[in-house]
């Protein structure tokens, strides 16, 4: 049976002061465990090689004992250029996770530095916690080249729209909860409503259900990476994309906010209201000097707002059609009348 580690077992390494921490090679160590151990910078060893600490106190799983990754690519991975981008990915990731985006060591960031590699987050790392060291670098069939953290599954989702999409240099896949409670029901992201969405992100996709991590889920967004920089995938979350990673992470705030307002616009009782097709056309030049894509380009301005949304209840208010005075008194009399009828039977 294998032996199992958990945060009661490691406890007394804090006030020992030791380093390392050594595992059976089939041994078990719980997340508690591991988060304790990175917290207080020891390094787990199973039967001497180094993983889960990865020398630097990170939870993720290692790649392999003894890498070894072509010189060109190690090269690359440890220039200027990819520290810089490495840093960049990890202050998406906090911050998807500090707006609740993300839980637990959901949603991922990738970013293509070159013409068939790409950095990514690693699997099994808290976006709270992302670490410059958990940073890895994959080419673009999703085979790891560099980094001791173990890459993501779910980074085919990401080679697939940067594959289909030459402008999508940096994916953000994250589980924002109000885009993604319309991932969940079905429900058309309505559009012509907020000029900001209109012109940064237009008409919001939705991809079929597919079991995340395979290649059947990863091809699911293929039908829509040209026209849509934002994409729900249903059941699941968001992925958003551009040549910019901050401008990727803006996508995903500005879809999740403008889901978040119409949630609540529609708890309000009164119908919606539409930006006039005639002024969407104005935004849509806008968006195209802004080098962004939109699947209503070459449409007739009477189907820029044509949406399938229906807010789930509109409560209207009273009117001058609404029986008020003789007329709902008659109502009520009949009624009552009715009623009492029924009861001496």
């Amino acid at each position: 049976m294998k032996q199992v580690i958990a945060l009661k077992d490691v406890t007394g390494l804090k006030a020992s002061g030791a380093k390392t921490f050594t595992a059976p090679a089939d041994a078990i160590v719980t997340p508690s465990a591991k988060d304790f151990l990175r917290s207080i910078g020891v390094t787990i060893q199973f039967d001497g090689a180094s993983t889960a600490g990865n020398g630097n106190g990170s939870s993720a799983p290692a790649a392999a004992a003894e890498p070894k990754w072509k010189p060109e690519h190690v090269k690359l991975f440890n220039s200027p250029e990819a520290q810089r981008i490495k840093e960049h990915i990890v202050s998406v990731s906090h911050r998807l996770w500090k707006r609740e985006y993300v839980d637990g060591n959901g949603g991922n960031v990738s970013y293509r530095i070159g013409p068939n590699e790409v950095l990514c987050t690693p699997t099994l790392v808290s976006k709270g916690i992302m670490r410059v060291e958990d940073i890895c670098m994959v080419d673009l069939a999703g085979n790891q080249i560099a980094g001791t953290a173990k890459r993501t599954s779910e980074i085919f989702l990401h080679l697939e729209a940067m594959k289909a999409q030459p402008k999508a240099r940096a994916c953000v896949h994250a589980h924002p909860p109000h885009a993604t409670a319309f991932a969940i029901t079905g429900a058309e992201v309505p559009r012509c409503m907020i000029p900001e969405m209109e012109v940064l992100v237009g008409t919001v996709a939705k991809a079929k259900y597919e079991t995340p991590g395979t290649q059947a889920f990863a091809e699911t967004v293929l039908p829509y990476c040209k026209d849509h920089n934002c994409i729900l995938l249903q059941n699941h979350g968001v992925l958003t994309w551009n040549e910019d990673l901050e401008k990727a992470y803006w996508f995903m705030e500005i879809v999740d906010a403008y889901c978040r307002t119409v949630v609540i616009a529609s708890h309000l009782g009164s119908a919606f209201t539409q930006i006039p097709s005639s002024k969407i056309g104005d935004l849509l030049k806008i968006k195209q000097g802004l080098g962004l894509p939109d699947e209503r380009t070459g449409l007739k301005e009477a189907d820029y707002c044509a949406c399938e949304f229906r807010p789930g209840v509109v409560c209207s208010n009273a009117n001058e059609s609404s029986p008020s005075g003789p007329d709902l008194e008659a109502i009520v009399k009949i009624v009552t009348e009715e009623v009492v009828k029924a009861l001496s039977k």
